[in-house]
Formats: structure tokens, sequence, C-alpha cells
């Protein structure tokens, strides 16, 4: 039998790069494995998110990023009031292949609202950043712009600034927030949801 040599050489290159395939999860998949206790300890000891059909093991905590979490909790509560919920940490049902975990999301409802599934959107997301400053910019503002959520900051403890995200763009695989401001020491914040509230800047960095 003849071979066609080029081709043998082609087929033996092809093969000897590793063949990639990302497989892709979606919210009810990853809540069934949940369920299962598919991740065990891991879960426990390590924050997993689900974005954008992705599992992401999160950076732990170092003692800025809780201290920065306190303090904003604190600041929220205080700015939005009664009527209003803060959750810190906890999951959002944002898409069919997103499940985040913001470090802080203030929302009006009771706990009891989210039995059936996680709320799906917020009136502020916050996250804290550090290490994971680069990827709270561009995914998490992804999937939050996606979602329509329409005040997203970010407490940059690196830079020591507060980076506000606003008039999220929808509808494209490219979503992004039109409005950005970075927010110095000194500068106080006013929440969308709560025009009549003054957040100081200082008050959200440890």
């Amino acid at each position: 039998m003849d071979i066609d040599v080029p081709a043998a050489r082609r087929y033996r290159g092809a093969m000897s790069e590793p063949l990639m395939r990302i497989r892709r999860w979606t919210r009810q998949e990853y809540g069934r494995l949940i369920d299962l206790g598919f991740f065990g300890e891991d879960r426990k000891d390590n924050k997993i998110e689900l974005l954008e059909g992705r599992m992401i093991v999160a950076e732990p905590q170092n003692t800025p990023h809780a201290t920065a979490c306190d303090l904003a909790g604190e600041a929220l509560r205080a700015a939005f009031g009664s009527g209003w919920r803060v959750r810190m940490g906890l999951p959002m049902a944002m898409d069919p292949d997103s499940e985040p975990e913001p470090d802080l999301a203030v929302l009006r409802g009771s706990p009891r609202d989210w039995l059936a599934d996680h709320p799906a959107t917020a009136a502020l997301v916050v996250e804290i950043a550090d290490t994971s400053l680069r990827f709270d910019r561009v995914v998490k503002g992804r999937v939050y712009a996606a979602a329509g959520i329409a005040d997203y900051w970010i407490v940059n403890l690196r830079d020591r600034v507060v980076e506000v995200y606003r008039e999220p763009i929808r509808g494209t695989r490219r979503a992004h927030y039109a409005a950005t401001h970075v927010a110095p020491p000194g500068e106080t914040l006013t929440p969308l949801a709560a025009p009549g509230a003054r957040i100081a800047v200082d008050g959200l960095l440890p």
C-alpha cells in the first residue's frame, strides 16, 4: 500500500501537539456537582466560583482583604439603611453559565426570598482586590456588565483607590462598562441606588 508521505508527516505533527478541549459548565450542572458533594473539602477550604462556564478557585483572603470586607460591609449598611441587605461572599445567579460570589452585594429582599435560587441582580456589587485586581477588572467586570449590574466598585488595595464602573453595555460577548471613575482617598462616593448617601473612600480602605 502506498503512503502519502507528506500527509503522514502532517498527521504525525498534528498528533504530537496536545489536543485541548475546554469543558464549559452551566449553573445547573455546577449546582448538581455541589449537591453531590463533588468538591468535598475543597469547597470548604477554598472559594470556588463559576465564571463564564469555568470553575475558578479564588485566592485566599489575606488580612487587608478581610479587613476591607468588614469596613465595606459596615459602610454599606449605614449608607443604604433599612430595607436593604448586604450579602458578603454569597453566590449570585448571574446567567446560565456564571455564579460569582462577590465580596459584597447590596440588594433588596429577605433571606427566604432566595431559598429556591440565588439572587440574579444587585443594586451594587463590590469586590476587594489586591492580587486579583486584573481579574476583577476584566473577567468579573465582564460578567457583572453582562448581567446588567449598574454599579460595580473595586476597592483597589494595591493603589489605595476605589474604582467605580457604571453604564453596563450588555448583549455581546464583550460586555463592559462605558463609564469608569477612580476615586482617591479624600473623595466620597454615592451609590446609584442610594442617592442621599455619602461613603468616604478612606472608610473603605484598611
